[in-house]
């Protein structure tokens, strides 16, 4: 599969995060030839939290990760993840596959079951062959590399066409804490958590229950705000481990907030950049709205518009199509009040074409890669961002060949 014309030029080089190591190898889910499975192991006292899909018919792996967050720290942890097969709409096969895994990482590592979390990510409602997968699981164990983040970042990979990776370091009271994370994800991504898998680690010291509210209140500015597709995932999960090796308390840490924000944005956006078939990286900034949640609201419906998708794909500045998408957002809009810009060139205001609006401007804009649409809707102070991609060929043949 050609590489996103959108994809950073190289995978980043990750910080090593002490009390984390890694181990990747190929089981052959569905994949021949590559790696499809990928082993963390955390240290004692790591905590974890976690955000997941909301979906109704969310995946074994995701309830399992769910019933086990907030146990004790005091034990080592792993997760583990397969590409392949979701491991998804499989009934009680897919509990006891979740079972199967978990079992056989406790014996060879000595983890106890409480503490392992799995996912698996793929095709939906196909038996996991998770015999495949214990099999790989005393090699991984043996050959767990605190090094070892790039190699885990391509195995959690399906239908991405790069390994998505960020990292940041932050002083705080002196000491250097950092993070590193990766992430899959390519298409059926919408808010919700779309289609992801996301793993960050960190050796910062902060209890579990405040990395989780701090986690979640992140995810609704980061992963919760970019769209390809408008589709949501049975198996979406995002998970945050702090092994507290650096013995920095990062609890109420403005400079911590602000680094974990920016390796999740920057995940996200390496997300929408590997959309399936994208070519274009857009950005939908909505002002002026009654409040930030129908700004929002608005800013979704313009990016999960195929018709509007499709004209940036084309690179045609149809600006009615953006009317078309907040009329129909459910919001608050009022057509005499609003605005429109693509870039910096006002389209519309005050609810109709600018006098100095040329349709040539318009379409120079639409043949950057990364384009910029900002909605004005006049009526108050609510704001808000969401990032998409184009909408192309490409989506349509990844997706009507997927399971063959």
């Amino acid at each position: 599969m050609a590489i996103s014309p959108l994809a950073p030029d190289t995978f980043p080089q990750l910080p090593e995060i002490e009390g984390v190591r890694f181990a990747s190898g190929a089981a052959g889910v569905k994949y021949q030839d590559r790696k499809d499975v990928m082993l963390a192991e955390l240290a004692a006292g790591t905590t974890i939290a976690g955000v997941f899909t909301r979906s109704s018919t969310r995946s074994a792996p995701v309830l399992d990760c769910q019933a086990k967050l907030g146990g004790s720290p005091v034990d080592r942890a792993a997760i583990l993840v397969n590409s392949g097969n979701s491991n998804a709409f499989t009934g009680s096969a897919g509990e006891k596959s979740v079972e199967a895994i978990c079992n056989t990482v406790a014996e060879s590592a000595g983890i106890p079951k409480a503490r392992i979390f799995t996912a698996s990510t793929g095709v939906i409602g196909e038996r996991l062959p998770h015999n495949k997968i214990t099999e790989k699981v005393a090699g991984l164990s043996a050959s767990l590399n605190p090094a070892g983040i790039e190699d885990a970042a391509n195995a959690i990979m399906t239908t991405d066409t790069f390994a998505k990776g960020s990292s940041a370091e932050v002083l705080i009271d002196g000491e250097t804490v950092k993070i590193a994370g990766i992430a899959k994800g390519s298409g059926m991504i919408a808010p919700d958590m779309a289609t992801m898998l996301v793993y960050i680690f960190t050796d910062a010291t902060i209890e579990q229950t405040a990395l989780q509210a701090l986690l979640g209140a992140l995810t609704d500015q980061t992963f919760n705000c970019i769209t390809v597709d408008s589709d949501t995932s049975t198996s979406d999960s995002l998970m945050v481990a702090a092994t507290g090796a650096s013995g920095v308390d990062v609890t109420d840490s403005a400079g911590f907030t602000q680094a974990l924000h920016g390796v999740m944005l920057d995940l996200a956006h390496q997300v929408v950049r590997d959309g399936e078939g994208a070519t274009k990286f857009v950005e939908v900034k909505v002002t002026g709205a009654a409040s930030d949640a129908e700004a929002r609201q608005v800013g979704l419906s313009i990016a999960n518009s195929p018709l509007v998708k499709t004209a940036i794909a084309g690179e045609d500045p149809n600006w009615g199509r953006i009317v078309m998408a907040v009329g129909k957002s459910g919001a608050q809009a009022d057509r005499d009040l609003l605005s429109i810009k693509f870039g910096d060139v006002l389209v519309a205001e005050k609810g109709w074409v600018s006098p100095d609006y040329s349709e040539e401007a318009g379409a120079e804009h639409m043949k950057q890669q990364d384009i910029l649409i900002s909605v004005d809707l006049g009526i108050g102070g609510g704001i808000g961002t969401v990032w998409t991609c184009d909408l192309t060929h490409g989506y349509i043949t990844i997706n009507a060949d997927y399971r063959s």
